[in-house]
Protein backbone atom coordinates (compact mmCIF):
# COMPACT_ATOMS: atom_id res chain seq x y z
CA UNK A 1 0.00 0.00 0.00
CA UNK A 2 1.24 3.47 -0.80
CA UNK A 3 0.96 6.61 1.33
CA UNK A 4 -2.27 7.84 -0.32
CA UNK A 5 -4.32 4.68 0.30
CA UNK A 6 -2.81 4.31 3.78
CA UNK A 7 -3.80 7.88 4.65
CA UNK A 8 -7.37 7.53 3.39
CA UNK A 9 -7.79 4.18 5.16
CA UNK A 10 -6.60 5.70 8.45
CA UNK A 11 -8.92 8.70 8.07
CA UNK A 12 -11.88 6.46 7.27
CA UNK A 13 -11.20 4.39 10.37
CA UNK A 14 -11.17 7.61 12.42
CA UNK A 15 -14.33 8.96 10.76
CA UNK A 16 -12.41 11.99 9.50
CA UNK A 17 -12.09 13.74 6.13
CA UNK A 18 -8.87 14.53 4.30
CA UNK A 19 -7.69 18.13 4.12
CA UNK A 20 -5.77 18.61 0.86
CA UNK A 21 -4.17 22.04 0.43
CA UNK A 22 -2.74 23.04 -2.95
CA UNK A 23 0.16 25.42 -3.47
CA UNK A 24 2.13 26.28 -6.59
CA UNK A 25 5.71 25.04 -6.18
CA UNK A 26 8.18 27.92 -5.90
CA UNK A 27 5.55 30.51 -5.05
CA UNK A 28 5.73 33.17 -3.75
CA UNK A 29 9.47 32.55 -3.20
CA UNK A 30 11.68 30.01 -4.95
CA UNK A 31 12.93 28.45 -1.71
CA UNK A 32 9.75 28.53 0.42
CA UNK A 33 7.98 25.35 -0.70
CA UNK A 34 9.50 22.67 1.60
CA UNK A 35 8.94 24.87 4.69
CA UNK A 36 5.40 25.63 3.50
CA UNK A 37 4.70 21.91 3.06
CA UNK A 38 5.89 21.18 6.60
CA UNK A 39 3.72 24.02 7.91
CA UNK A 40 0.66 22.66 6.14
CA UNK A 41 1.19 19.23 7.71
CA UNK A 42 1.60 20.86 11.13
CA UNK A 43 -1.74 22.66 10.53
CA UNK A 44 -3.53 19.37 9.78
CA UNK A 45 -3.07 18.70 6.08
CA UNK A 46 -3.43 15.01 5.16
CA UNK A 47 -2.29 15.18 1.53
CA UNK A 48 -0.37 17.99 -0.22
CA UNK A 49 -1.04 18.92 -3.84
CA UNK A 50 1.95 20.67 -5.36
CA UNK A 51 1.29 22.62 -8.54
CA UNK A 52 3.92 22.31 -11.27
CA UNK A 53 4.28 25.76 -12.87
CA UNK A 54 3.36 25.87 -16.56
CA UNK A 55 3.04 28.75 -19.02
CA UNK A 56 -0.44 27.81 -20.32
CA UNK A 57 -2.48 26.41 -17.41
CA UNK A 58 -5.90 26.20 -19.07
CA UNK A 59 -7.82 24.85 -16.06
CA UNK A 60 -6.52 27.48 -13.67
CA UNK A 61 -8.05 30.85 -12.91
CA UNK A 62 -6.12 34.14 -12.80
CA UNK A 63 -4.87 33.68 -9.22
CA UNK A 64 -3.12 30.36 -9.84
CA UNK A 65 -2.04 31.42 -13.34
CA UNK A 66 -0.28 34.41 -11.82
CA UNK A 67 1.34 32.20 -9.18
CA UNK A 68 2.62 29.90 -11.93
CA UNK A 69 4.04 32.83 -13.89
CA UNK A 70 5.84 34.11 -10.80
CA UNK A 71 7.28 30.66 -10.06
CA UNK A 72 8.44 30.27 -13.67
CA UNK A 73 10.11 33.69 -13.50
CA UNK A 74 11.99 32.44 -10.41
CA UNK A 75 13.33 29.47 -12.40
CA UNK A 76 11.00 26.78 -11.07
CA UNK A 77 10.48 23.84 -13.43
CA UNK A 78 9.86 20.13 -12.94
CA UNK A 79 13.43 19.47 -11.75
CA UNK A 80 13.08 22.10 -9.00
CA UNK A 81 9.64 20.75 -8.01
CA UNK A 82 11.16 17.29 -7.51
CA UNK A 83 13.93 18.92 -5.46
CA UNK A 84 11.26 20.45 -3.20
CA UNK A 85 9.72 17.02 -2.63
CA UNK A 86 13.14 15.48 -1.89
CA UNK A 87 13.83 18.21 0.66
CA UNK A 88 10.39 17.69 2.28
CA UNK A 89 10.99 13.93 2.51
CA UNK A 90 14.12 14.45 4.62
CA UNK A 91 11.81 15.18 7.57
CA UNK A 92 8.47 13.72 6.51
CA UNK A 93 8.12 10.16 5.26
CA UNK A 94 4.37 9.74 5.74
CA UNK A 95 2.36 12.64 4.22
CA UNK A 96 1.35 11.94 0.60
CA UNK A 97 2.49 14.43 -2.04
CA UNK A 98 0.63 14.76 -5.34
CA UNK A 99 2.00 16.72 -8.28
CA UNK A 100 -0.72 18.58 -10.16
CA UNK A 101 -0.09 20.07 -13.56
CA UNK A 102 -0.09 19.61 -17.30
CA UNK A 103 1.29 17.18 -19.86
CA UNK A 104 3.91 19.53 -21.28
CA UNK A 105 6.27 19.68 -18.25
CA UNK A 106 6.03 15.89 -17.79
CA UNK A 107 6.82 15.16 -21.44
CA UNK A 108 9.51 17.85 -21.61
CA UNK A 109 11.22 16.26 -18.59
CA UNK A 110 11.36 12.94 -20.44
CA UNK A 111 12.70 14.65 -23.58
CA UNK A 112 15.55 16.16 -21.57
CA UNK A 113 16.32 13.25 -19.23
CA UNK A 114 15.29 10.22 -21.30
CA UNK A 115 12.18 8.09 -21.73
CA UNK A 116 10.59 7.15 -18.41
CA UNK A 117 12.73 9.62 -16.47
CA UNK A 118 9.80 11.52 -14.97
CA UNK A 119 8.19 8.44 -13.41
CA UNK A 120 11.55 7.13 -12.17
CA UNK A 121 12.69 10.46 -10.69
CA UNK A 122 9.30 11.37 -9.21
CA UNK A 123 9.16 8.03 -7.39
CA UNK A 124 12.74 8.43 -6.17
CA UNK A 125 11.96 11.95 -4.89
CA UNK A 126 9.01 10.68 -2.84
CA UNK A 127 6.02 11.66 -4.99
CA UNK A 128 2.88 9.58 -4.34
CA UNK A 129 0.50 10.67 -7.07
CA UNK A 130 0.28 12.66 -10.28
CA UNK A 131 -2.68 14.61 -11.61
CA UNK A 132 -2.16 15.65 -15.24
CA UNK A 133 -5.07 17.91 -16.14
CA UNK A 134 -4.86 17.38 -19.90
CA UNK A 135 -4.32 13.59 -19.96
CA UNK A 136 -7.63 11.90 -20.90
CA UNK A 137 -8.07 8.47 -19.29
CA UNK A 138 -8.41 6.62 -22.59
CA UNK A 139 -4.92 7.77 -23.66
CA UNK A 140 -2.84 7.11 -20.58
CA UNK A 141 -3.26 3.51 -19.49
CA UNK A 142 0.44 2.85 -20.10
CA UNK A 143 1.39 5.94 -18.07
CA UNK A 144 -0.93 4.83 -15.25
CA UNK A 145 0.60 1.35 -15.27
CA UNK A 146 4.11 2.80 -15.17
CA UNK A 147 3.21 5.00 -12.20
CA UNK A 148 1.60 2.07 -10.37
CA UNK A 149 4.70 -0.05 -10.99
CA UNK A 150 6.65 2.67 -9.15
CA UNK A 151 4.13 2.88 -6.28
CA UNK A 152 2.42 6.06 -7.50
CA UNK A 153 -1.20 6.86 -8.33
CA UNK A 154 -2.65 8.58 -11.39
CA UNK A 155 -5.41 10.91 -10.25
CA UNK A 156 -8.13 12.28 -12.52
CA UNK A 157 -10.53 15.18 -12.54
CA UNK A 158 -14.28 14.74 -12.87
CA UNK A 159 -16.59 17.68 -13.52
CA UNK A 160 -20.30 18.56 -13.30
CA UNK A 161 -20.43 17.82 -17.04
CA UNK A 162 -18.86 14.33 -16.75
CA UNK A 163 -21.04 11.61 -18.26
CA UNK A 164 -21.50 8.14 -16.77
CA UNK A 165 -19.34 6.82 -19.60
CA UNK A 166 -16.51 9.22 -18.69
CA UNK A 167 -16.77 8.27 -15.02
CA UNK A 168 -16.48 4.60 -15.95
CA UNK A 169 -13.40 5.36 -18.11
CA UNK A 170 -11.77 7.23 -15.23
CA UNK A 171 -12.63 4.43 -12.79
CA UNK A 172 -10.72 1.94 -14.97
CA UNK A 173 -7.38 3.78 -14.76
CA UNK A 174 -7.55 6.05 -11.70
CA UNK A 175 -6.05 5.15 -8.36
CA UNK A 176 -5.49 6.99 -5.07
CA UNK A 177 -8.49 9.28 -5.29
CA UNK A 178 -10.46 11.22 -7.88
CA UNK A 179 -10.81 14.97 -7.77
CA UNK A 180 -14.30 16.30 -8.44
CA UNK A 181 -14.22 19.84 -9.81
CA UNK A 182 -17.30 21.32 -8.15
CA UNK A 183 -17.73 24.20 -10.61
CA UNK A 184 -17.94 24.65 -14.35
CA UNK A 185 -14.99 26.87 -15.13
CA UNK A 186 -11.49 27.44 -13.82
CA UNK A 187 -9.97 27.32 -10.33
CA UNK A 188 -11.19 30.00 -7.95
CA UNK A 189 -14.26 30.87 -10.01
CA UNK A 190 -17.84 31.26 -8.87
CA UNK A 191 -19.73 30.42 -5.73
CA UNK A 192 -19.91 26.84 -4.56
CA UNK A 193 -23.30 25.12 -4.75
CA UNK A 194 -23.02 22.49 -2.04
CA UNK A 195 -26.40 20.94 -2.88
CA UNK A 196 -25.24 20.29 -6.45
CA UNK A 197 -22.13 18.58 -5.07
CA UNK A 198 -24.29 16.47 -2.75
CA UNK A 199 -26.36 15.32 -5.73
CA UNK A 200 -23.34 14.51 -7.89
CA UNK A 201 -21.27 12.45 -5.47
CA UNK A 202 -23.61 9.41 -5.31
CA UNK A 203 -23.50 9.30 -9.14
CA UNK A 204 -19.69 9.35 -9.10
CA UNK A 205 -19.59 6.63 -6.44
CA UNK A 206 -21.68 4.31 -8.61
CA UNK A 207 -18.61 4.10 -10.86
CA UNK A 208 -15.63 5.05 -8.71
CA UNK A 209 -14.64 2.86 -5.75
CA UNK A 210 -11.73 5.03 -4.54
CA UNK A 211 -12.10 8.18 -2.38
CA UNK A 212 -13.57 11.33 -3.92
CA UNK A 213 -12.09 14.74 -3.15
CA UNK A 214 -13.84 17.99 -4.02
CA UNK A 215 -12.16 21.24 -4.98
CA UNK A 216 -12.57 24.51 -6.94
CA UNK A 217 -14.57 27.09 -4.98
CA UNK A 218 -13.79 26.03 -1.38
CA UNK A 219 -12.60 29.24 0.23
CA UNK A 220 -13.13 29.01 3.98
CA UNK A 221 -13.86 26.79 6.96
CA UNK A 222 -17.64 26.88 6.44
CA UNK A 223 -17.58 25.69 2.82
CA UNK A 224 -14.94 23.09 3.70
CA UNK A 225 -17.16 21.78 6.49
CA UNK A 226 -20.21 21.59 4.20
CA UNK A 227 -18.29 19.69 1.51
CA UNK A 228 -16.62 17.47 4.12
CA UNK A 229 -20.05 16.12 5.06
CA UNK A 230 -20.40 14.47 1.63
CA UNK A 231 -16.86 14.11 0.20
CA UNK A 232 -13.87 12.08 1.37
CA UNK A 233 -11.48 15.00 0.93
CA UNK A 234 -11.60 18.77 0.63
CA UNK A 235 -9.11 20.52 -1.69
CA UNK A 236 -8.24 24.20 -1.15
CA UNK A 237 -5.87 26.06 -3.46
CA UNK A 238 -6.81 29.49 -4.77
CA UNK A 239 -7.59 30.92 -1.32
CA UNK A 240 -4.16 29.91 0.02
CA UNK A 241 -2.43 31.50 -2.98
CA UNK A 242 -4.39 34.72 -2.41
CA UNK A 243 -3.46 34.81 1.26
CA UNK A 244 0.28 34.48 0.64
CA UNK A 245 0.84 36.22 -2.71
CA UNK A 246 1.86 39.62 -1.28
CA UNK A 247 3.34 38.49 2.02
CA UNK A 248 6.98 38.87 3.06
CA UNK A 249 8.99 35.66 3.19
CA UNK A 250 8.88 35.36 6.98
CA UNK A 251 5.06 35.48 7.13
CA UNK A 252 4.10 33.04 4.36
CA UNK A 253 4.21 29.83 6.41
CA UNK A 254 2.55 31.31 9.52
CA UNK A 255 -0.37 32.77 7.53
CA UNK A 256 -0.94 29.44 5.76
CA UNK A 257 -0.78 27.48 9.02
CA UNK A 258 -3.26 29.84 10.70
CA UNK A 259 -5.75 29.55 7.83
CA UNK A 260 -5.51 25.76 7.52
CA UNK A 261 -5.87 25.24 11.28
CA UNK A 262 -9.28 26.91 11.07
CA UNK A 263 -10.29 24.69 8.17
CA UNK A 264 -9.05 21.55 9.94
CA UNK A 265 -11.01 22.45 13.07
CA UNK A 266 -14.21 22.93 11.03
CA UNK A 267 -13.69 19.64 9.17
CA UNK A 268 -13.25 17.76 12.45
CA UNK A 269 -16.19 19.46 14.19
Amino acid sequence: MNRISTTFDQLKAQGRKALVPYVTAGFPFADITPALMHGMVEAGADVIELGVPFSDPMADGPVIQKAGEKALSLGIGMAQVLDHVREFRKRNSTTPVVLMGYANPVERYDQVHGAGAFVRDAAAAGVDGVLVVDYPPEECEAFAASLRAHGMDLIFLLAPTSTDERMAQVARVASGYVYYVSLKGVTGSGALDTSAVEQMLPRIRQHVQIPVGVGFGIRDAATAQAIGKVADAVVIGTRIIQLIEDQPHEKVVAITVDFLRGVRKALDA
